[in-house]
């Protein structure tokens, strides 16, 4: 059974950082993309960044280039998002998703984790 269970997500003041974590069971996603999303209230779930796991290539959302960084723990089987000088606008319900695709869009992400919540004050 694929699990990806998210941790990390908190709240923060504006310029402060958080490291969001994921960890994935279940099967071996050496093939897969792993990537994150954020959903704020209201508004429809929006890309964050993604990257094939076994890949050294990481792909961000504009919005959060420069601040944020994908990377990966083999021996932990999970993947990480620091996020650095968060901004009012970063708050959000953060996931981890698994595709084959590779894609930006959500709907062809096969698994997703649970959530966790990022408030950033200003």
């Amino acid at each position: 059974q694929v699990q990806l269970v998210e941790s990390g997500g908190g709240l923060v003041q504006a310029g402060g950082s958080l490291r969001l974590s994921c960890a994935a069971s279940g099967r071996t996603f050496s093939r897969y993309v792993m990537a994150w999303f954020r959903q704020a209230p209201g508004k429809e779930r929006e890309f964050v960044a993604r990257r094939l796991w076994s890949g050294d290539i990481t792909y961000y959302a504009d919005s959060v280039k420069g601040r944020f960084t994908f990377s990966r723990d083999n021996a932990k089987n999970t993947v990480y998002l620091q996020m650095n000088s968060l901004k009012p606008e970063d708050t959000a319900v953060y996931y981890c998703a698994a595709s084959t695709k590779g894609t930006v869009e959500a709907h062809n992400y096969d698994y997703w984790g649970q959530g966790t919540q990022v408030t950033v004050s200003s």
